[in-house]
């Protein structure tokens, strides 16, 4: 199962994440846990969105590589566009299977 990662740093993790799961919510099917985790679930994969000390973490995993890019595609431009005042990198790095 492909996977990727990226650790993004940032001083409003839980908000974005919190953001993010409200908005995608609409669409898609999400969770938001007490300790501020999210999860994304687009198709056949998902984004885990973890609060770190400064950053936030997303977990992307599928079922190919196709649905996996899907995923990272969908999480990248609304965490960008809620994030319009910082300037955010998100650079995806693939984990091994």
């Amino acid at each position: 199962m492909p996977s990727a990662e990226a650790t993004v740093t940032t001083e409003r993790p839980d908000r974005y994440i919190k953001q993010l799961v409200s908005h995608l919510g609409h669409r898609l099917t999400t969770e938001l846990a007490d300790d501020g985790t999210g999860v994304i679930h687009r198709g056949e994969g998902r984004c885990v969105l973890t609060v770190q000390s400064g950053a936030m973490r997303l977990t992307a995993t599928a079922t190919d590589a196709e649905e996996l890019a899907a995923v990272q595609d969908v999480v990248t431009r609304h965490l960008l566009r809620f994030a319009s005042q910082e300037d955010l990198d998100i650079t995806w790095t693939p984990l091994d299977p």
